[in-house]
């Protein structure tokens, strides 16, 4: 009897030692490693934003998508054309999609508001019912708890569309900014069970605001580690810009660099001030020539549904395949 108890008391303080050993060497790995890489891998998102602004907009995400040009893109709830981005991933349902959260609405002549409606949350709206043109205004005027109330509720619509959402980011920076957003931001991404688009440690750090990569850490929530904001100053400068910042991409890391993808139509000339810009980014980043280029960076490419996988699931997922058509 004795002997057996004692066997008990051994096999479980070697499971235990066991298990504690594993989670801690599970710490000990980077993230890229996590995600089945070697640990010097160059792993990279790229995410498309704002599908669903525009029939513009959509039409050259999907192209993007297709080819391979982008792996991954967040919808925009609020706006009208929503649901023709919806039956794009019905028909297409190997697309990476997630949310863009959505708090502003920053186009002079072409407009949009909460998907609650401005009586449901009316500290986020203009007296028009519209969202304020710009993040400033959000903080200035909105309630917190309806802006999280709102931006749950577009998650909430997304995934009553049938689209099986694989992250959250935050458009125009608006649940990013304020350190109180950015907390909320990353509690609703911890209840949904998503990673989320977060900026790098060093550039968090110069704004006091690194405690909050360690309370995503904490929380479980997978997040990129470099992110890449900025975009050429002139159509011209397109592909040497952007070649220089594929260039840089580290060693070791995961990074996310999102571009705004467009065509060059009058309905995008009507809507934002950025027709051009978008649809030269989109159409150098859809080009072979591009693809080969990242190629021979020793980049990985990856979507938000691998840091998905790996937060949900614990271990990587098989190697997916970006772009299911060629041009």
């Amino acid at each position: 009897m004795k002997s057996s108890f004692v066997f008990t008391v051994a096999v479980t303080a070697s499971f235990l030692f066991a298990s504690l050993g594993n989670a801690q060497e599970a710490k000990k790995m980077s993230l890229v490693e996590r995600l089945g890489f070697p640990p010097d891998t160059k792993v990279l998102i790229i995410n498309a934003d704002d599908f669903g602004m525009n029939h513009s907009t959509n039409m050259a995400t999907f192209r993007a998508l297709r080819v391979g040009g982008v792996t991954s893109t967040t919808v925009m709830a609020p706006c009208p054309w929503l649901m023709e981005a919806v039956n794009i991933v019905k028909e297409n349902p190997q697309m990476t999609v997630g949310v863009h959260t959505t708090l502003t609405s920053e186009w002079g002549k072409y407009k949009w508001g909460p998907v609650l409606g401005w009586k449901t949350v009316p500290s986020l709206c203009t007296d028009m019912g519209y969202f304020y043109e710009d993040t400033p205004f959000v903080y200035l005027n909105a309630k917190q708890e309806e802006a999280e109330k709102e931006v749950r509720a577009q998650i909430d619509k997304v995934i009553a569309a049938g689209i099986d959402v694989t992250h959250i980011d935050s458009h125009m920076g608006a649940m990013q900014y304020a350190p109180p957003y950015h907390e909320i931001y990353i509690k609703i991404a911890k209840d949904y069970n998503l990673p989320c688009r977060m900026a790098g440690r060093e550039l968090m750090k110069k704004f006091g605001a690194e405690y909050l990569i360690d309370k995503a850490d904490e929380l479980g929530v997978l997040h990129p580690e470099e992110l890449y904001m900025d975009g050429p100053s002139s159509i011209e400068e397109t592909e040497s810009w952007w070649k220089e910042i594929l260039a840089k991409i580290p060693a070791g890391k995961v990074s996310e660099l999102y571009i705004h993808c467009g065509e060059l139509t009058p309905e995008m000339k009507a809507t934002t001030g950025s027709a051009g810009r978008r649809t030269a980014d989109t159409d150098f980043f859809c080009k072979p020539e591009t693809r080969e280029y990242i190629r021979s960076l020793g980049i990985e490419l990856i979507s938000y549904k691998e840091l998905r996988y790996l937060q949900r699931e614990g271990k990587p997922m098989p190697r997916a395949k970006y772009g299911w058509a060629q041009e």
